[in-house]
């Protein structure tokens, strides 16, 4: 058979096409290594965000978001259609926690409401990681070829410098970063891989530390290990799905260098 696009591949992943169509491309992708390595990328990418998508079960989701946040009947779309839709999923779950929270905070103590403040961090950072970092053709909106760029637009953004740490002498280099919505407003996310292809993302939100709470903190988060900290008014979290040890390293090597900023 010819090639096939990005929305066959796509159909196929998602069980829609024919049998006989279905059993052509499987035979086509034992052939092409490349395009089934990219398809097994995109498999993971679902299941991960379905470990990832538990929400609480206080009570139902307000029907504004659910409506937000459901899309279009298709048969047929493109893979970055399918990654922004995911993305748009993603975040509005996350103001649907917000929601939740504004709830609570009606009602529940003051150490409740920081313990959700603090859950809150490495959840929305690993939804985050899981979302863009497996993306091949465009995981961050501007690349470190333009880092002075990509560091002013997301100061700007973020109403204070944002400083991206050095990571390259364990072995990462800065991909690139991009702007994201968070519960209190714009969030930063900057990118960093290694030899191997493996990827970290640091995610930057502004917002106080919950009285307390000092130092690292660790969350293990479906298939994403997760070190966060607070650092002069910003919540730091460091994502990968890597060994608890390594990250750690990699944590404090970010976070010497954000507290010396």
């Amino acid at each position: 058979m010819t090639e096939p696009n990005e929305e066959t591949l796509q159909a196929y992943l998602d069980g829609e096409l024919p049998p006989q169509q279905a059993a052509e491309l499987e035979a086509w992708l034992e052939q092409h290594p490349d395009a089934a390595q990219r398809l097994d990328q995109w498999r993971g990418q679902d299941d991960a965000l379905r470990e990832l998508w538990a929400l609480p079960e206080r009570e139902p989701m307000p029907s504004r978001l659910l409506a937000a946040a459901r899309p279009p009947a298709r048969r047929f779309s493109p893979p970055w259609l399918s990654q922004a839709m995911a993305a748009g999923l993603v975040f509005a779950l996350g103001l649907g926690g917000g929601w939740y929270g504004r709830q609570a905070y009606q009602s529940e103590p003051p150490a409740q409401i920081a313990s959700q403040a603090m859950d809150s961090l490495p959840r929305q950072a690993a939804m985050a990681h899981v979302v863009y970092s497996p993306d091949i053709q465009r995981p961050v909106e501007i690349g470190a070829d333009q880092e002075t760029q990509m560091v002013a637009w997301l100061s700007r953004r973020m109403r204070s410098p944002i400083t991206p740490p050095r990571l390259a002498q364990a072995g990462y280099e800065l991909i690139g970063g991009r702007l994201l919505p968070g519960e209190q407003g714009p969030v930063a996310q900057l990118m960093y891989h290694d030899a191997s292809g493996q990827r970290v993302t640091l995610y930057v939100a502004n917002g106080a530390r919950p009285q307390a709470e000092q130092g690292f903190h660790f969350a293990s988060q479906g298939p994403v290990n997760v070190y966060y900290w607070w650092e002069r008014g910003r919540g730091y979290a460091l994502s990968a799905g890597m060994p608890r040890g390594k990250l750690a390293e990699l944590a404090a090597l970010a976070q010497r260098q954000l507290a010396g900023s």
